[in-house]
Parts: structure tokens; C-alpha cells; sequence
């Protein structure tokens, strides 16, 4: 489900001073019921990749993986002086849980806190960024998908026209994902 950015930018992210100068292209959320004190984005991380993947979501990676073939949109790879690692301080690199710069899948882990964590990727279409923070609510805790986007070329923008209806298919189906396994591994009480 789609969130309005004001309550999104309402949480205290880090994210929200480092991508200071970068649009918000989209929120994303999912309400996770229960799960108990404690959780955080390595739980997420962790069921994420513990769970059966979306047909759905591996056949539309699928099909940008072949264009990005097609049309060598993937093929360089991101120059250090294009990420936004350098704007890290060293309190963001002493606490995060996983190294700075480790690659995942792809993408390039900036960070991870309990309750953050930022990625970026690069290519000949965009300059992406994804923050997923969890927060605590009264019933459990709400996930949220933070998608940012700096235009690289004039691909960007009929890129990113081309790929909407897919996006509305594509991030759902990945939430209703991760909040399947969410109940499957704490319940659904506090």
C-alpha cells in the first residue's frame, strides 16, 4: 500500500539529512501485526530472504534484468565518486550492523540501524535509493519502503514512466510477501 510522504518524512531517519538534495519518489508501507519488542530490519532482512520469492516479483525482475541486457543499461558499474557512502560520518559507519559499501544483490548497502537502512543502486536508467525503516505501532510495527530517485540521463524520466504500472504490481506483492512470513514467524499479537 502506498503511504502519504508527510508521514513517512515524519519519522527521525537518517536517511532524511543524507538524501537532503534527493526526491522522494515513493512510500510504500506494510502494517506488521505483533512480533513483540525488540524487532528490527535485520528480522525483515532475515524473513526476506528466508522466504518462498514472489512469482510475481522474480518475473517482472526478470523481464528488467532482460532489458537491462538488451539495452546494456547495467553493464558499468557505480563509480565510487557517484555514491553517497562518502556522506556517511563515522558515527553512521561505526553503527551500522553490516559494513558500509557491502553489496547487496543490486544494490550497495549504505548503512543498516535497528530500526534503518539504506541502499542505493546505479545504472543507465536512474540513481536509486531504498530506505526501509521499521516502527513500533500500537498493534505491531509498520514497514516502510522510502524510494528515491535522482535523474542519470534522459532515460530517467520515460524510464520511470514505463516501469510505474509494473511498480504498482511489483511493491505490493513484495510486502504482502514479507508480512506473510512476518505472521508466520511471530504470530500476530504483541
Amino acid at each position: 500500500m502506498r503511504a502519504a510522504p508527510a508521514e513517512y518524512l515524519r519519522l527521525g531517519l537518517r536517511a532524511h539529512d543524507l538524501l537532503r538534495d534527493v526526491p522522494l519518489y515513493d512510500v510504500s508501507v506494510v502494517d506488521l501485526p505483533g512480533g513483540g519488542a525488540g524487532r528490527s530490519v535485520a528480522d525483515i532482512r532475515a524473513l526476506e530472504s528466508a522466504a518462498t520469492p514472489s512469482r510475481v516479483a522474480s518475473a517482472i525482475y526478470g523481464l528488467r534484468h532482460f532489458f537491462g541486457r538488451v539495452f546494456g543499461w547495467d553493464r558499468v558499474p557505480m563509480r565510487p565518486e557517484d555514491s553517497l557512502l562518502p556522506r556517511l560520518s563515522e558515527r553512521d559507519r561505526r553503527d551500522s550492523e553490516i559494513m558500509p559499501g557491502t553489496p547487496v544483490g543490486s544494490f550497495l548497502l549504505l548503512y543498516q540501524f535497528s530500526g534503518e537502512a539504506l541502499a542505493e543502486t546505479r545504472n543507465a536508467t536512474v540513481h536509486g535509493f531504498l530506505c526501509t525503516a521499521l516502527a513500533r505501532t500500537a498493534s505491531g510495527y509498520r514497514l516502510y519502503w522510502g524510494v528515491y530517485v535522482i535523474p542519470v540521463s534522459w532515460l530517467t524520466r520515460p524510464y520511470l514512466m514505463a516501469i510505474a504500472p509494473f511498480r504498482r504490481i511489483l511493491y505490493p506483492a513484495m510486502l504482502r510477501r514479507i508480512r506473510r512470513a512476518w505472521v508466520a514467524a511471530y504470530g500476530t499479537t504483541a
